[in-house]
């Protein structure tokens, strides 16, 4: 194992890319001092539906268009996106083969409504650590620092294909999903995608899509 650390921006359901990074290093940091960023993993993830690639967003509340950082980022229940995202991952999962097994505690997570979006974040990542049987040692970081001594991925797993840089570390490996054979296999998709579809076969993907 890498003895080096990786820091990490948070990230709502996040893909399956960020969870090899919990297997390769050590300990993984969490940036908590940046300034919150629309459009990014920090509160969205990917999951298949029926009709291919569905974006699922945590709307957070607007701040008059001052700055916020991530740790001071509230989350909005101006609309029921709670409904909505219960809705689109019954649709989506209901078939799957863990389906049944993991929707409770998928869905008390969802229903808590924490206040901010990084304890919400932090609250979905260690369960599904604990799903994953994986140890690795999580901190947070103590300051921001636009050029990072750590290995830096806060920007390198991102959603919009333009923003995103090379990572040599990972490959996706392809795997079971409810509709692969409507759409093929999507590549990278929320960790959720991989759980209901392997269940406890998950850590083992995860470790094929390692590339060192």
């Amino acid at each position: 194992m890498n003895i080096d650390f990786i820091l990490l921006s948070t990230a709502y359901f996040p893909p399956i890319q960020y969870f090899t990074k919990f297997i390769l290093f050590d300990k993984i940091i969490i940036e908590q001092h940046e300034n919150y960023i629309k459009q990014s993993y920090r509160n969205r993830c990917e999951i298949y539906g029926a009709n291919g690639k569905l974006t699922l967003s945590v709307p957070v509340q607007k701040n008059h268009n001052r700055k916020t950082t991530i740790a001071d980022t509230k989350i909005s229940y101006d609309t029921n996106w709670v409904k909505l995202h219960l809705k689109s991952i019954e649709s989506a999962y209901r078939s799957a083969p863990f389906y049944e097994y993991y929707i409770d505690d998928v869905q008390k997570l969802i229903e808590s409504k924490p206040i901010f979006l990084l304890d919400f974040n932090t609250k979905i990542v260690h369960k599904f650590l604990e799903f994953l049987e994986l140890n690795t040692v999580i901190e947070y970081s103590k300051k921001y620092e636009k050029e990072s001594i750590y290995n830096d991925y806060r920007e390198q797993i991102h959603p919009k294909i333009i923003y995103q840089k090379a990572d040599n570390n990972f490959i996706a490996s392809e795997y079971y999903q409810v509709f692969s054979d409507k759409h093929k296999f999507i590549p990278n998709l929320s960790i959720l995608d991989l759980l209901f579809n392997m269940g406890p076969e998950s850590r083992q993907l995860l470790k094929k899509c390692i590339s060192i």
